[in-house]
């Protein structure tokens, strides 16, 4: 019998087909509203997988519409009560649960100051959609294992959606659109060779660079929360700023490579980590002496980036299975965690 991550995992193809189905015009209107705008900079507002799905949104709004993108804590408004120049500005908040009180104190703020708030949230109404300017339902559905998975996936695809609109690329709105193909292939890559050959390891990095480095953040996230493993995220060219110094031979790392601007140096870094004998697999056809973990090319560099995450969910689920953990209910962990 599957568990229900692993459920969650397969339905994500048809979720994503969903949220472009059916929050279409909610989708265009927050892209139109950030276009009437014209925001100076956004911010972000997320924890956990939210927070790595807010990640991937600021580079590809970095790269895509040259704005400045930073993550807010939001305690600064549910703890420290800071009055923040927000009226220039946009915000994307993103809550599966969309009731965390201390996110929702930051989007009602950031509103109240005069920014273009847009909610990303599974669960309409909310309290997050009704602190902000413009809702978006990512439609992932019901979502019973703690370890998010589809409404990692929806938020981003929601907020490169809305990009689309906002900056008017055809290329971007083109390559959202196919994802649902494309997940439905990535959905299906197996990487068992990675589970033989991590064996008895206790602890491991994962690299990324652009929207490739949310991806290595959530991947160790899920080490984390499915199977009690210690896994750190880095850029891969921050790795070499200190982690470095712990990486002997066949310390396991997972380099997130995209077929992107950064493809070129993540290979690089991959293949001189392989060279001191560690245990390097990359998402890259350009590699060596690391190994090759199957991967779908999307045809986008952006979008790229967020089909890696299908194969390593699968991944994950089956690994902490193995280890005798329960992915669905991970201990000391709940689905709705909410912070002040």
């Amino acid at each position: 019998m599957q568990t229900h991550m692993r459920q969650e995992i397969n339905e994500i193809p048809e979720a994503t087909a969903r949220l472009l189905d059916r929050s279409a015009a909610e989708l265009a209107a927050a892209g139109l509203a950030l276009r009437a705008k014209d925001p100076a900079f956004l911010i972000t507002i997320a924890r956990g997988s939210s927070d790595h799905a807010a990640t991937f949104i600021k580079y590809a709004v970095e790269l895509t519409a040259g704005r400045p993108v930073a993550s807010l804590g939001p305690s600064l408004a549910s703890i420290y009560g800071a009055k923040l120049k927000l009226d220039g500005g946009a915000a994307i908040a993103i809550s599966q649960s969309g009731k965390s009180p201390d996110i929702v104190a930051m989007a009602e703020a950031a509103t109240k100051t005069g920014a273009v708030t847009i909610a990303l949230t599974n669960t309409l109404p909310s309290p997050i959609a009704s602190a902000s300017a413009h809702a978006v339902d990512i439609n992932a559905g019901p979502e019973l294992a703690v370890a998010a998975t589809k409404s990692f996936v929806n938020s981003i695809v929601a907020g490169l959606a809305i990009l689309s609109e906002w900056v008017g690329d055809d290329g971007l709105k083109a390559a959202v659109r196919d994802l649902p193909s494309h997940f439905e292939k990535a959905v299906k890559l197996d990487w068992g060779e990675l589970a033989g050959e991590l064996g008895d390891a206790e602890s491991l990095y994962m690299l990324g660079r652009g929207p490739a480095l949310s991806i290595a953040s959530e991947a160790a996230l899920k080490f984390k929360e499915t199977s009690n493993m210690h896994a750190e995220a880095y850029s891969a060219a921050e790795v070499l700023h200190g982690p470095v110094a712990l990486v002997e031979k066949r310390f396991p790392v997972v380099s997130f490579a995209a077929r992107d601007a950064a493809e070129s140096s993540a290979v690089e870094i991959a293949e001189n980590l392989a060279a001191k004998g560690a245990l390097v697999f990359a998402t890259s056809d350009n590699v060596k002496a690391a190994r090759k973990l199957p991967f779908v090319a999307t045809g986008h560099p952006i979008t790229d980036a967020l089909a890696l995450i299908l194969p390593f969910y699968g991944f994950v689920e089956a690994w902490s299975r193995a280890k005798g953990f329960n992915p669905d209910a991970p201990v000391a962990l709940k689905k709705v965690t909410e912070t002040l």
